[in-house]
């Protein structure tokens, strides 16, 4: 097994990194590797770095400085397996990241978004996977793996394994449960064909539904109703978010509602609540007008 091989089982088994992750850091390794002509490991320099960043210097800051965590994370993997006493990261500086704050959209637009009149299984179902992300805050990653064991109708909650492979419980609205109820009883067993499988949201051939067929459903959705902006299952999580901190609730509850390890995380949802009230504020002050 070589070291980049090692590397991923160490993400995958020691740090229970996302598969995700792990195939993201995987690439960026194995192409810096490359772009030094597969030089020995030991060989590489804190220049053959630098080189090699100043080289992909065209990404954007965020691409750029995931790049560098997953090579950073690489290389002291290697330390931590006495392969190398130093790492060539040391001294290397990432690129200055802007606060970043996501699109969201506001309650009008939500409703605008997840007015689907279904008219056949398909549509029916893209209106239960829209009111569940709305109504959970899930990940995309989140929502292709939820099984049927993990949904419990009778009390509204849903069972998820989230970043890391810690599993919470998140409660779901009374509209989102009544569409997932009748997803699962009626339209659900229309669709699994001749497959069988605990994966509760299927494609036209009976399987599992995937991350880019729900973007791309999402981002169609959103060119129908000529909503004028880029929407993802992020933004709606995002959406998710914000809304339940504009109308009171606390922010340790959405941090464990997200399923985020740090509350500074969730703390993102607090500058754009911060943002719309200083906009309103402006415009309905009567000495600014």
């Amino acid at each position: 097994m070589n070291h980049v091989d090692e590397f991923v089982v160490d993400l995958k088994y020691a740090k229970n990194y996302s598969d995700n992750t792990i195939s993201s850091y995987q690439t960026d390794v194995i192409k810096m590797l490359e772009s030094l002509n597969n030089k020995e490991i030991k060989k590489i320099t804190n220049d053959d770095i630098k080189k090699y960043l100043r080289s992909e210097s065209s990404l954007a800051s965020k691409s750029l400085a995931r790049k560098m965590s997953a090579l950073r994370t690489f290389f002291d993997f290697l330390i931590k397996k006495d392969y190398l006493k130093t790492s060539p990261m040391d001294g290397v500086e990432g690129p200055k990241i802007g606060k970043y704050l996501p699109d969201v959209l506001s309650i009008g637009e939500v409703d605008k978004l997840l007015n689907i009149e279904p008219s056949d299984n398909f549509t029916f179902r893209n209106r239960c996977i829209l009111e569940l992300l709305y109504s959970s805050g899930l990940r995309i990653s989140e929502l292709i793996a939820l099984k049927l064991p993990n949904i419990d109708i009778d009390n509204s909650i849903v069972k998820v394994m989230g970043k890391g492979s810690k599993e919470r419980i998140v409660p779901l609205s009374d509209i989102a449960t009544d569409y997932l109820n009748k997803y699962i009883k009626e339209i659900r067993p229309k669709m699994l064909k001749k497959t069988q499988t605990d994966d509760v949201f299927l494609n036209n051939h009976g399987k599992v539904l995937t991350r880019q067929a729900v973007f791309k459903m999402i981002k169609k959705r959103g060119e129908e109703i000529k909503l004028g902006k880029d929407v993802s299952p992020h933004t709606l999580r995002h959406s998710f978010a914000t809304h339940m901190l504009q109308n009171g609730a606390d922010i340790r509850f959405i941090q464990e509602l997200l399923g985020h390890s740090d509350v500074a995380t969730t703390e993102i949802y607090t500058h754009i609540v911060n943002d719309v009230l200083k906009k309103d504020y402006d415009e309905l002050n009567p000495r600014d007008n």
